[in-house]
């Protein structure tokens, strides 16, 4: 098979990837050899839904012994089949890196023969990369769960960042869609990768000798949204622990893409990009912002409004804390008012030590006044014309929204999708008793016993009302 023909298909199989993320990693120019990356992030493109994508992001190959029922190169469905040889893969890397199309590569791949194997395959592909032309760019290596220590020893001193994908937030979907694969596969890696990066910060600390980097960029994880009926609020408590436990640097959500007829997929084409939207929303609040996951949504609305964003969702549930005085009120309240972010906060406190700032001068500050107007006063009076009433500024948040955006896409991405569906509430996540009695255990054993309460939605009102307005009538 041509190289041509070989790309054509491995870099399409990979487009279900999610790697949207700047490298977190910086490393200079060598003269005599190539490239270089920088933790200010490569993402420079856009795919045609949105996503943004500067690697080259292909697969090692997409023949797969594995046959997960929702995976387009699962093994049974019957699609062109390739594989590249690592010299192969580094040629064409460095390849397109000359020509400016790149500045990292992004690598995945089916699982060949076995999880060791494969990553054989990967390691040996890299190496090539890093040894015999010299590359120094980015590389973001999808890790095969079931791997070996010592593979994956070999493998993180190769790349920038690793990631395992544990797909699905619960062990009872993943045992049904991918019945060859585990939790206990994905999270016991995890967290060998997560000892070996700090056993490697401590090393260079206390030793002036290089060593060898583990991993600089950390690790991540992927979890499937929509192809199961786990809530948003079970997604966001695994992932609040995944970072708390493993100190993972990101979990990146994927919509759920219908590639293959299978019964026990949902039946309805749409699973909405909104949905993973919202959901990274959420997960913005929890890095960055303070919020823990019980402010955000709770098992009583289990699932996120559509029609606004989660921070304007709690404001509007946590209505006695506000208005605020934008001019006297703390950085750590600045953090929770929708409309102000992390850099306007920061203009904000250091706008105001010289002057009482009016509404003309946060719009100066790029703070978003459409939001920010209803939740702050300055110099201890409204913007014009907001009436302080939390059905009022309901309706106006939603107003846009319910006419231009809740059709199941985003501004500027393509609709997949035709129909509605709305997924049910389900369990927890839940591990094997192995996992959870080992001292390398990842999640709390409250969240991996809990059972969620079934929350079923009201048919005639739309899933964004629903947390507001009930918690408001309590």
């Amino acid at each position: 098979m041509e190289l041509l023909d070989k790309l054509t298909i491995l870099a399409d199989a990979a487009k279900y990837d999610v790697a949207c993320t700047s490298c977190g990693v910086n490393r200079q120019a060598v003269k005599g050899q190539l490239g270089s990356a920088t933790s200010a992030g490569i993402c420079h493109t856009f795919s045609a839904d949105g996503r943004c994508v500067t690697l080259l992001k292909v697969l090692l190959s997409n023949v797969c012994s594995y046959d997960c029922a929702y995976c387009v190169n699962r093994r049974s469905n019957d699609i062109p089949r390739a594989t590249f040889s690592a010299r192969e893969l580094a040629e064409l890397t460095i390849g397109f890196y000359r020509r400016n199309y790149i500045e990292g590569l992004f690598l995945s791949s089916g699982i060949l023969k076995n999880p060791d194997y494969t990553t054989e395959r990967m390691c040996e592909a890299i190496h090539i990369l890093r040894e015999d032309y010299g590359f120094r760019g980015y590389i973001h290596a999808k890790a095969i769960p079931g791997t070996s220590e010592e593979l994956l020893v070999r493998l993180g001193v190769l790349v920038d960042r690793m990631s395992l994908n544990i797909e699905f937030p619960s062990e009872k979907s993943l045992k049904l869609l991918a019945p060859e694969k585990a939790g206990e596969s994905a999270l016991r890696p995890m967290a060998f990768v997560r000892d070996g990066i700090k056993a490697n910060y401590q090393d260079k600390r206390l030793s002036t000798v290089r060593r060898t980097r583990f991993v600089p960029a950390g690790q991540s994880t992927q979890m499937i949204v929509g192809a199961s009926p786990e809530s948003d609020y079970h997604i966001l408590k695994l992932s609040a622990s995944l970072y708390q436990r493993l100190e993972l640097q990101r979990v990146f959500f994927s919509a759920y893409i219908p590639i293959n007829s299978n019964p026990l997929l949902p039946a309805t084409s749409e699973v909405s990009l909104l949905r993973e939207h919202r959901l990274y929303q959420a997960d913005w609040l929890m890095r960055f912002y303070e919020f823990d996951v019980d402010e955000i949504i709770d098992e009583e609305h289990p699932f996120l409004d559509p029609l606004i964003d989660p921070k304007c969702n709690w404001a509007l549930n946590h209505i006695d804390q506000f208005p605020v005085e934008v001019n006297r009120v703390p950085y750590e309240m600045l953090l929770r008012i929708p409309g102000i972010g992390v850099r306007g906060a920061k203009r904000v406190v250091c706008a105001r030590r010289e002057r009482s700032l009016r509404f003309e001068d946060l719009k100066r500050l790029n703070i978003t006044l459409k939001r920010a107007k209803y939740f702050i006063t300055c110099n201890g009076k409204f913007a014009d014309g907001v009436l302080f009433d939390p059905l009022s500024i309901y309706r106006e948040l939603t107003r846009q929204a319910k006419g231009r955006r809740f059709k199941g896409v985003l501004d500027g991405q393509l609709s997949l999708f035709d129909e509605k569906s709305e997924p049910a509430p389900t369990s927890a996540f839940s591990l094997p008793a192995s996992v959870l009695s080992s001292p390398t255990s990842v999640l709390p054993a409250a969240l991996a016993s809990a059972s969620a309460k079934p929350a079923a939605q009201p048919a005639t009102l739309p899933p964004a009302q629903t947390p507001i307005l009930a918690r408001r009538a309590s």
